[in-house]
């Protein structure tokens, strides 16, 4: 490819992982240097723990003209290694196309354009989100809650986790089929995103069960979050899929169980199963309910309580 060529398409470096949890993002390299590491300060952080906290970089080294910078990849004294298409490497120039090993993961160095982005961004998409509720996958939430875990450590700062599951929804396959009982997932995918904040996240874990975590949340706010969702489904009036009727709606009801960070627990893993205990104490307690891990205190629980009128 020519240089001319090069600029008319307008081609930007990027990394794309090729596995782990990030797989097919491309990371543009948008700074002269990008350090790879498992750190939360990383340009570019990995969630192995075969990988240093500062394991690697990519260095732009300028040339004369735009198309003659090439990109250098550097260890960084990590414990296992960088490797460059199977080869343990210090310092290599990179191609187009070379895959770069640190730890178990896979990156790939690509020169792309903004089609070429677009494309793998809508590929990612597809493998990091339930396709019919658009939240996202339990694996991207995890990972995406690891991430967040991390934060959280390193900023003093708390968040919530919450896990919603519809109440009795084998009744809707029975009474009105499965396109219906597909539809009413979709739409509770839907309430659940329009009830959270930019920044939340939320996912489907299969079934009628969901997810989410809830940013800078402490209980008392996780908890007013839960209850905002679970009136916001028991009054949606969802759809009803029948061929040659007038429009229908049905109703349902969610039960839902909060787990706060840290105080109930610092691991992303525990906090989940601490939501889901919760969650099963509200169905065992009558459904469409709202039940934290553990029990507030009273100073808590007046910050929770909306003041009185008298």
């Amino acid at each position: 490819m020519n240089d001319s060529e090069m600029i008319r398409r307008d081609l930007k470096p990027a990394l794309v992982f090729l596995s782990g949890e990030l797989i097919a993002v491309p990371i543009p390299l948008e700074r002269e240097d990008v350090i790879l590491g498992r750190a939360l300060e990383a340009d570019v952080r990995v969630n192995d723990t075969q990988v240093s906290r500062q394991h690697a970089k990519v260095t732009a080294v300028k040339g004369e003209t735009k198309s003659s910078t090439e990109y250098v990849l550097t260890d960084l004294a990590s414990r296992n290694g960088t490797f460059l298409n199977g080869v343990r490497v210090r310092r290599e120039t990179l191609q187009n196309g070379d895959k770069i090993t640190i730890g178990e993961t896979i990156l790939r160095f690509d020169l792309l354009d903004e089609i070429d982005r677009e494309y793998q961004r809508q590929i990612h998409r597809l493998i990091s989100h339930d396709d019919l509720t658009g939240l996202l996958s339990s694996r991207s939430f995890f990972s995406e809650l690891r991430r967040e875990a991390g934060r959280a450590t390193a900023e003093n700062r708390p968040f919530c986790v919450i896990m919603m599951d519809g109440d009795n929804f084998k009744s809707v396959n029975d009474s009105y089929g499965h396109l219906t009982g597909s539809k009413t997932i979709e739409e509770i995918g839907f309430s659940i995103m329009t009830n959270l904040r930019s920044g939340d996240a939320a996912a489907r874990f299969g079934g009628d069960e969901f997810a989410a975590f809830l940013l800078d949340a402490d209980l008392p706010q996780g908890l007013t979050a839960a209850e905002r969702i679970r009136s916001s489904i028991e009054k949606y009036e969802f759809s009803v899929l029948r061929q040659g009727k007038n429009r229908e709606t049905h109703h349902i009801t969610v039960s839902i169980g909060v787990s706060s960070f840290p105080d109930d627990s610092s691991d992303p893993i525990e906090l989940v199963e601490m939501a889901d205990s919760a969650l099963y104490r509200a169905k065992r307690e009558g459904r469409n309910r709202v039940a934290a891990y553990r029990d507030m205190t009273p100073e808590e629980l007046n910050r929770h309580l909306p003041p009185r009128r008298d």
